[in-house]
């Protein structure tokens, strides 16, 4: 199954090619990653573990890298960014920076592969 395209689809310009612009970099970075699903959300899940989602609110985008250490360690690159535990929320007119997000998904599957 595709689930994580098949939610991207269900979506309007320019949400859409935002969030999959970040599908694609992530399976750029990983691409031994697969779709599932993670925490009752559409997921990329590399190594049986999840590595990001990503998803639309009516006021913001959200990135999901299932992992409080991984936004810790990019939040002094977000300033201005709304944060928390788990999730970095963004707009389609401040979409996050694409060095940043290129950090997000290394840390993640660097975090996984030290965990096996």
């Amino acid at each position: 199954m595709a689930e994580l395209t098949d939610y991207l689809a269900t979506l309007d310009e320019p949400e859409r090619s935002l969030l999959d612009g970040i599908r694609v970099r992530a399976l750029e970075l990983a691409p031994d990653a697969t779709e599932g699903v993670s925490y009752g959300m559409p997921a990329l899940r590399y190594r049986d573990r999840p590595l990001l989602s990503v998803r639309a609110a009516a006021t913001h985008l959200s990135v999901f890298p299932f992992s409080a250490a991984v936004v810790e360690a990019v939040a002094p690159e977000l300033d201005g960014y709304s944060l928390s535990k788990g999730t970095i929320r963004f707009t389609a007119d401040r979409p996050l920076p694409p060095q940043v997000l290129t950090r997000i998904i290394a840390l993640r599957r660097e975090e996984i592969d030290a965990a096996r």
